[in-house]
């Protein structure tokens, strides 16, 4: 899966009676994981891990340049 152009990372895994699902930007290294309910759909939980790994990755990028 891509976000921004860039390869992402997607890992989905049940836990209980809940889904996580874990985005790995492979450039970086970095993590981000998303909980939500079993109903709802992988591409869904899917979009929700990416737009908080860009979410992260934005925040990161606005940090280092101050």
């Amino acid at each position: 899966m891509s976000g921004d152009g860039n390869e992402v990372l997607i890992e989905i895994l049940q836990v209980g009676n809940a889904v996580k699902v874990i985005a790995v930007d492979p450039n970086t290294g970095l993590e981000v994981s998303i909980v939500g309910a079993p109903s709802m759909s992988e591409e869904m939980l899917k979009r929700n891990a990416v737009k908080k790994l860009q979410y992260v990755l934005e925040k990161q990028n606005t940090s280092k340049a101050r």
